[in-house]
């Protein structure tokens, strides 16, 4: 998004793992910008997370699903909005697989009603001919969509779209939604498509978070099948970071990969952590691994993912700043600091407190 410096950015799902970074990179980042956080505050939504810039002066906060077309108007009409990022999404593949219909209507209904809105207020009437100028809708999405590699091989923009999961599903559905709007109406995009990611805030029911918490507290290490399964991972801040350069530097129409060049398989990650977790806690070495407990794959399940992201890199000169065992040791200590935190997601102290703070 090239243009003026003050703008007014929707961030939807703000208040989520990845969301929340990216709302503290932009507030802090650009002070000129009004940088509005939508979020549903459904279970992955904790304004906890932002606790840090929830008093500054260009940030503002409003409850609200992206599924509400009056609402996502209303919302629209009062904040004229230059620019959207879109993270709001359901993403967690077992949900997808108890509740496949709960992912459509998020992320393909969610996404197709923010793109209507861009639509309707964006689209120039024949007196405004730059009305279009200076927007941009950028649609954050995921490796997932490309299904499944073999032993060797990466994902590149080009690899065709190949989804497994209803999660998946949904996704590639939002991002085919992305591009249409922009071929058929000219709605200015970009999008992204990015690996795994880690790091602080992440909702404990996902693998990194989930074993640090179990560890952390004596309890059995689920791992799926033979945990040979392979992720490409990418810690969380180094997104963000990818995002502000994708948002403001990306060429309309395009879609960018985002990845770490960083690929592990599930249970060596788990005995990592393991050893991390042993040697912060003061345990015997070889202690935690004790805990891993294999149990029965889940339905789809894709053997591995690995992100090509040489295009973000030769055209927009984004890299990782972090190795995995550098940034895996930065997030256990966040987590292991942080235990009030832990103790509010898992209680479901957190939600309980923005239901009755957000009662209508």
């Amino acid at each position: 998004m090239k243009g003026a410096s003050n703008k007014t950015i929707m961030i939807t799902g703000g208040a989520g793992f990845i969301g929340s970074h990216v709302v503290r990179l932009f507030v802090n980042k650009y002070p000129a910008y009004r940088i509005v956080n939508v979020d549903a505050l459904t279970y992955a939504g904790n304004l906890d997370n932002l606790k840090d810039i929830q008093g500054a002066s260009n940030y503002i906060f409003e409850r609200a699903d992206i599924t509400d077309e009056k609402r996502i108007d209303e919302l629209f009409a009062q904040y004229k909005f230059d620019g959207v990022i879109h993270l709001a999404a359901e993403s967690h593949v077992d949900r997808s697989i108890m509740d496949p219909l709960a992912f459509v209507k998020t992320n393909v209904m969610g996404t197709a009603i923010l793109l209507n809105a861009c639509r309707k207020y964006w689209t120039p009437t024949p007196a405004e001919k730059d009305k279009m100028e200076g927007k941009l809708f950028y649609h954050v999405s995921t490796d997932e969509v490309y299904g499944s590699l073999g032993s060797e091989g990466f994902f590149t923009e080009e690899t065709p779209y190949d989804p497994h999961s209803p999660y998946s599903a949904s996704k590639a559905a939002s991002d085919h939604f992305v591009m249409a709007y922009h071929d058929t109406f000219g709605i200015p995009v970009v999008m992204s498509n990015c690996s795994n990611n880690y790091g602080s805030h992440h909702f404990p029911e996902k693998l990194i978070p989930l074993m640090i918490n179990n560890i952390k507290n004596n309890k059995p290490l689920p791992v799926y099948g033979k945990g040979e399964n392979v992720r490409d991972w990418l810690y969380v801040e180094d997104h963000a970071r990818a995002i502000d350069t994708i948002f403001h530097e990306g060429r309309v129409g395009e879609s960018y990969n985002v990845g770490g060049f960083n690929e592990w398989k599930n249970i060596d990650i788990v005995h990592l952590l393991c050893g991390i977790m042993d040697k912060k806690l003061g345990r015997p070495a070889g202690e935690s691994a004790k805990l891993i407990t294999y149990v029965k794959d889940r339905p789809g399940h894709d053997l591995r993912y690995a992100i090509d992201a040489t295009k973000l890199n030769k055209e927009l000169g984004w890299k990782p700043s972090l190795q995995f065992e550098e940034g895996l040791e930065k997030t256990v200590d966040w987590y292991l600091a942080n235990q009030d935190w832990i103790n509010r997601v898992t209680s479901g102290e957190y939600h309980k407190f923005y239901e009755e703070q957000y009662k209508s």
